[in-house]
């Protein structure tokens, strides 16, 4: 099986598709901050995708697309950010040529624009205690099936509106707007796990360490 992992610099889930006998690829317009940057394409995911590929798992950006950034659409629509973010999540659904397709992205607007998710997941169902609502738009691939359910620490109150937060994330406002995005848009070791093995068919989870 050969795999783009697109939009993705960390490997996170490239390195345990390799771990299963995947011919797997990350590929991203930033270099590579994992281990092996000869299975990564620093390239645009989109004309990498024209490719012949057996599956495709996208990750494309959401800043512009997710319901956390609801303050700024308006801005973000006037000056065309918004309507290029959705472009690019919807060029991933048209892969009409790739048997099996998988697009990540927060709770957002693509959920209304193109069509509900098939799936929504946690960090917390497959092993790590923390909050991220994560939306599944899959093709040919099944639902990801929970490895490892635990509880996410309590919530945080972010001010006397009684809004509350992830723990996690309240702690990574204190990083720099680039930092904290990165950190964000990190995959979860429990679900990279759970989309290598449970899509590639692979019997069992890997220890990356000696990788």
């Amino acid at each position: 099986m050969r795999c783009l992992v697109a939009c993705e610099e960390s490997q996170a889930v490239t390195t345990r598709l390799r771990a299963g006998g995947v011919e797997a690829y990350s590929c991203d317009l930033l270099p590579t901050s994992g281990r092996h940057p000869e299975w990564h394409i620093q390239a645009d995911a989109l004309e990498v995708v024209k490719m012949e590929w057996d599956m495709v798992i996208a990750f494309p950006p959401c800043t512009h697309l997710a319901v956390s950034g609801a303050s700024w659409f308006e801005e973000k629509k006037r000056d065309g950010r918004q309507q290029r973010a959705i472009g690019f999540f919807l060029a991933f659904t048209a892969l009409d040529h790739v048997p099996k397709v998988a697009i990540e992205n927060p709770v957002g607007i693509m959920s209304n624009i193109y069509r509900k998710p098939d799936q929504i997941i946690q960090p917390w169902m497959f092993g790590d205690p923390y909050e991220k609502k994560t939306c599944l738009w899959l093709k040919g691939l099944p639902q990801l099936v929970p490895t490892n359910i635990v509880d996410p620490p309590p919530r945080v109150k972010t001010g006397e509106n009684g809004r509350t937060m992830a723990a996690w994330y309240a702690d990574a406002w204190a990083l720099p707007p680039h930092e904290r995005s990165m950190l964000r848009s990190k995959t979860f070791p429990g679900i990279a796990d759970a989309m290598a093995t449970q899509w590639s068919n692979a019997r069992t989870l890997f220890d990356l360490q000696e990788t």
